[in-house]
């Protein structure tokens, strides 16, 4: 008998939506004082974008959707699952997911499985995971599953400002797909820590504890190499290194820290068997092996020498995933996929047949490693098309900067609006684009209402 499973479960299609707004990081470095290059080379940022009053999680994942849907001809009924992920309170209570079946009421489609999954950065990962777990499992009903990782990251006044950004992704979901999960490839840590959080619900601030979370960041990168390394040599029967997979991906917090992060990779195929590295790179990272695990966590010259070994591989393996993750900023749950969105943007044409591991991290903190093989597939659900519905080029093109004062200026506002009520929005809606939502008004029962621009409002 035929087995009735699906095959090449994953991700058949994608769309990206970020705001329209943004600023350039060279701008807020001579606004805020610090020293030239500071965000620029020192966290490896180019620009951040971020959400004007009449913009939230809410709007951006229904522009999304809406956009997904229609580009692809996707008949709303043929959602059977929709998983949100976010760490952006909007209520304590009703879900994102419940916002966005709106989508939803014209088709009459409201037999709609999931809600949010939330763990910082880790939530889209989290909604991915449930949605492919429910395509290949008895309860699948022929339908696609739709995955929402939507976010605005927003920092008090300080250091950590400039790692902010905000963008939403959805991703639908189902079998015989173009980008295919290796499924026994995934590598889990789980733990507790206080790295980042977000304790006070009266502000939309974490508490940020730098020094530790790009530790924990890095000792959970280390921990999931190894549980993924060991699944993949119990299934293939040999060993693992950077060179069984074409690309990396990783969440992005900021550009520096994955440039450590594969740094790192590579210190550790090195640790595991020097002949997994490049032979000129061996004398470079030789004076670290005695280190212990927490003394290599906080050298900077095993930082240093890790970068500068990997360096050439970084440029080919990891450099393509950057672009949009370094233009909008740290973007929470959409941080990953948008370094994905990236990596397909620019290697589209090239990627039939390759593997590519990706990195998911969320401060608490929760973290998998995981992998994809990229198949040929059919219209609509092709790379190419992918590729053309995201559109990133014009997307980012299309974007209007800020001075740094105004930004500053939109920041005290989305202060004031954070958990209010009875306010109704500027709605200046003249950056966004025809087929955006954006949000009207809060009454006076804490109920928010939205439109969507159409191509008349060019207001």
């Amino acid at each position: 008998m035929a087995s009735s499973h699906p095959n090449n479960v994953g991700i058949l299609a994608m769309d990206i939506y970020f705001p329209p707004t943004c600023v350039q990081q060279e701008a807020l470095e001579a606004h805020d004082g610090v020293g030239k290059g500071k965000y620029t080379i020192g966290l490896g940022q180019d620009c951040m974008t971020f959400c004007t009053e009449v913009e939230d999680v809410i709007s951006m994942s229904m522009t999304v959707v809406s956009s997904l849907l229609e580009k692809y001809n996707v008949d709303p009924k043929k959602i059977g699952r929709l998983e949100v992920g976010s760490e952006t309170v909007i209520d304590k209570s009703k879900s994102i997911k419940t916002f966005l079946m709106q989508v939803f009421e014209d088709s009459g489609n409201s037999d709609i499985e999931g809600v949010d999954s939330t763990n910082a950065c880790y939530g889209g990962t989290a909604a991915l995971f449930n949605c492919v777990n429910w395509v290949e499992s008895s309860s699948w009903d022929g339908r696609y599953g739709l995955v929402v990782c939507t976010d605005s990251a927003v920092y008090a006044e300080g250091p950590a400002r400039p790692t902010g950004g905000a963008a939403a992704i959805a991703m639908l979901i189902g079998p015989d797909a173009p980008v295919a999960f290796e499924s026994k490839l995934r590598g889990s840590h789980m733990s507790h820590a206080y790295d980042f959080y977000k304790p006070n619900l009266a502000s939309e601030y974490p508490v940020v504890d730098g020094k530790l979370s790009q530790t924990c960041y890095l000792m959970a990168l280390d921990s999931c190499y190894r549980v993924f390394c060991e699944k993949f040599k119990k299934l293939e029967r040999r060993d693992f290194s950077i060179s069984d997979s074409d690309y990396f991906v990783f969440h992005s917090p900021y550009n520096k820290l994955v440039q450590k992060s594969f740094g790192r990779l590579y210190f550790n195929d090195f640790m595991r068997n020097p002949s997994f590295v490049d032979e000129v790179s061996r004398p470079t990272l030789a004076p670290y092996a005695s280190f212990s695990d927490e003394e290599s966590y906080q050298s900077r010259d095993l930082e240093k020498a890790n970068q500068l070994a990997a360096r050439d591989t970084y440029d080919a393996k990891v450099q393509p995933s950057t672009l949009i993750p370094k233009q909008i900023g740290n973007m929470y749950t959409a941080s990953l996929y948008a370094a994905f969105a990236s990596l397909l943007h620019n290697k589209h044409d090239s990627l039939v047949g390759k593997r590519v591991v990706m990195f998911s991290y969320g401060s608490g903190l929760t973290a998998t490693m995981f992998s994809f093989r990229i198949r040929e597939s059919q219209h609509p659900f092709t790379l190419s098309n992918i590729v053309s519905v995201m559109n990133v080029s014009d997307k980012l093109k299309q974007r209007v900067e800020f001075p740094p004062e105004k930004f500053v200026e939109n920041t005290k506002i989305m202060e004031h609006h954070y958990g209010a009520k009875d306010f109704v929005t500027g709605e200046d809606c003249k950056y966004l684009l025809p087929g955006t939502f954006y949000l009207t008004k809060v009454d006076s029962l804490y109920r928010r209402f939205y439109s969507k621009k159409d191509a008349a409002a060019q207001t």
